[in-house]
């Protein structure tokens, strides 16, 4: 099973296990830094109202318990968000499909202007 890293690397065509900041992934995908610093401060708090549903930092699989001992760090989670939210993951039609339209709505703005 591929993480979402992995399929924003495949699509863009990067190795499979290269990271890349927000302001990368924002020029790659268009996707604007305002939109994606509010898909990764969700990611932060969510981490942190909702830790049974975080995944271990050695097996990437889902570890019962409210304790956030042994499991992903805030920011690799907020990352995870991001890479879920540009590749279409389940973020991009749940917590997060309010700031997909407003990207889908910005987008198509700038289209209308360039034409």
């Amino acid at each position: 099973m591929s993480t979402n890293k992995q399929k924003f690397n495949r699509k863009y065509g990067f190795k499979l296990d290269e990271p890349h900041s927000k302001k990368e992934i924002s020029k790659i995908t268009g996707v604007s830094m305002g939109i994606l610093d509010q898909v990764y401060d969700r990611g932060l708090g969510a981490r942190k109202s909702n830790p049974q549903s975080v995944r271990s930092a050695s097996t990437g699989k889902k570890v019962g318990g409210g304790s956030l001992k042994g499991k992903m760090s805030g920011p690799q989670w907020a990352m995870a968000r991001v890479y879920s939210f540009v590749v279409g993951g389940k973020t991009q039609k749940t917590a997060d499909a309010d700031l997909w339209a407003k990207h889908l709505k910005n987008k198509s703005r700038r289209k209308k202007s360039t034409s």
